[in-house]
């Protein structure tokens, strides 16, 4: 490659060229020294004005669609580029269809690689179709960019950090009926009929009467009235279901995961997740993995946004293999920040003695708790007192036989 030395050599020779009055070498020199200058400022300008761009026909698919990815490059300047070399990372996870991708240094990282001259203000497209095999949230980029002067002396690289995610969800099933405990939990339907009240949505006041619970008693509003009053709660029957999904597919978490199993406890969660969410249920779900980049917990509280199975689907996309925290421990710290009519379901490929403990403890204490299982051993103890379903794979759908009435 040109450098310095290259400079310094062509000086020599000029200055040779010139007390010897050897004209021909001071025209060779002359010569390098020109091409070295402009070949200096060709290259310092040569990657500005690039611009790098990637567009997906879809930013989310599910397992097995394919998904177009467009690269395109744009010289927005009046220097033309000799050469351009593109280096944009992509995940091997995502399978290659049409197109070829290159091996990296990094693991599950290809490189899609590309070779150019751009024109002034010139605009160059490549096309690439993916197939979405496997579950997760996938980055492309960053991009590499390489280029130089046209004589080829020097060269510059320039790193682009910007990110663009592909979303491939869970594969999602039918299921034709999901059993749940009757008289379900609280929402926001209002009913003629007062059979609930749900306790976080208070509507008003009134006085208090002998046979009301002094949890009931508005203290704020007993100051002002200088009388006992006590909440009016509102009415509902919209059903609240809180899925928590266990990520451990062994009795050992350290011991490592078994990938077949944990793909399909968070495919049967994300399908009860779209048969509640069709239904007009509040529906949320806790995992007790974490997101992508991040230690915190994956969680989606409970509601009927018209964009809440979209968002359940992201997490459950997203959610890391390892667990980083236990189903019991989950179970029981967030029980207590949730709706107390929310029916909790729990679906998990590994049943212990510990879980089955803290459910029966929740069910006690007047919580509706739902186990669904995926395995086909038999319960570690004694029936337990709540409603127990066992999965059974269809092919096309799921289904749910019940196992423990409670």
């Amino acid at each position: 490659m040109f450098n310095e030395n290259w400079v310094a050599l062509a000086v020599f020779a000029a200055l040779i060229g010139l007390l010897f009055q050897q004209s021909g070498l001071l025209a060779i020199a002359i010569l390098v020294l020109v091409a070295a200058l402009a070949g200096k400022a060709w290259n310092t300008y040569s990657l500005q004005g690039i611009e790098y761009e990637r567009a997906f026909s879809e930013r989310r698919a599910f397992l097995g669609e394919t998904v177009d990815l467009t690269l395109q490059v744009t010289n927005r300047k009046l220097l033309p580029i000799s050469w351009l070399k593109v280096d944009d990372e992509y995940p091997l996870q995502v399978t290659m269809v049409e197109g070829e991708a290159q091996p990296s240094t990094k693991p599950e990282v290809g490189l899609l690689s590309n070779v150019m001259s751009l024109r002034w203000f010139e605009r160059v497209k490549w096309r690439y179709r993916l197939r979405c095999d496997k579950r997760g949230v996938y980055a492309f980029g960053p991009v590499h960019l390489q280029s130089g002067d046209l004589f080829g002396l020097f060269s510059s690289q320039q790193e682009r950090p910007k990110l663009d995610w592909l979303i491939v969800y869970p594969e999602v099933k039918p299921i034709a009926f999901l059993p749940l405990p009757p008289k379900e939990p609280f929402g926001e339907v209002k009913t003629r009929q007062w059979i609930f009240e749900d306790p976080c949505r208070a509507v008003g006041i009134r006085d208090y009467e002998t046979k009301d619970d002094l949890k009931r008693i508005h203290w704020k509003a007993t100051a002002r009235q200088q009388k006992l009053q006590v909440k009016v709660y509102e009415p509902t029957t919209t059903y609240q279901l809180v899925i928590f999904l266990n990520m451990a597919t062994l009795p050992k978490p350290w011991h490592g995961t078994i990938p077949e199993l944990l793909e399909r406890a968070i495919s049967v969660a994300a399908s009860i997740a779209n048969y509640a969410v069709q239904r007009r249920f509040q529906v949320g779900v806790l995992a007790n993995g974490c997101w992508p980049y991040s230690d915190q917990a994956l969680k989606v509280l409970p509601s009927r946004s018209p964009d809440q199975l979209t968002r359940i689907l992201e997490a459950l996309a997203a959610v890391s293999a390892m667990p980083t925290i236990s189903i019991e421990a989950l179970l029981n710290k967030e029980s207590a920040r949730l709706p107390w009519g929310a029916t909790l379901l729990v679906v998990t490929a590994v049943i212990t003695e510990e879980l089955l403990a803290v459910m029966t403890r929740l069910q006690t204490a007047g919580r509706r708790m739902v186990l669904v299982r995926l395995d086909d051993n038999p319960l570690p103890c004694e029936a337990p007192n709540f409603l127990v379903q066992h999965v059974v794979d269809l092919g096309n759908a799921f289904g749910l036989e019940t196992e423990v009435l409670p």
